[in-house]
């Protein structure tokens, strides 16, 4: 699939690090660092701006390492960038560490991943169908 990209940042495009990545990292696109002190978030600007095909949207996900080894994450994961948005690529991080954190310019900061997507055409119903789960969620499917 091709999608046009136009990059205003410093750094080069995203780009798939391995042939079988599902997401590309996004890098801070700043002047100067960022501070992020405990339970603090913010919107890093990326200098990425893209036309994506309709039916596809980007999904801005949490790097796992960044995530694990130092508490910060993406806060509406996964951050939805819709085929009919024009502007810049931004990243809400939270920092849910108990130390202060430093975006440098360049950082990795999110991986986005391009999915294909439906719309859905509802249907009002009195009843839906029956199955064996049912109505149960949120772990009534069992631990193990």
């Amino acid at each position: 699939m091709k999608v046009k990209v136009v990059n205003k940042s410093k750094h080069s495009l995203p780009h798939y690090s391995t042939i079988a990545s599902a997401g590309m990292d996004l890098r801070a696109n700043i002047d100067e660092s960022i501070s992020l002190k405990p339970l603090e978030r913010t919107i890093v600007k990326t200098g990425i701006f893209m036309e994506l095909p309709v039916g596809f949207e980007a999904q801005v996900r949490p790097r796992s390492g960044l995530a694990f080894k130092k508490g910060i994450t993406v806060l509406n994961s996964p951050g939805t960038v819709d085929a009919d948005y024009r502007g810049e690529v931004g990243v809400i991080l939270v920092n849910l560490s108990a130390e202060e954190f430093v975006i440098e310019d360049g950082e990795r900061i999110a991986q986005m991943v391009i999915a294909k997507h439906g719309q859905a055409d509802w249907v009002e119903v009195e009843t839906l169908d029956e199955t064996e789960r049912g109505a149960g969620g949120f772990g009534s499917t069992g631990v193990k």
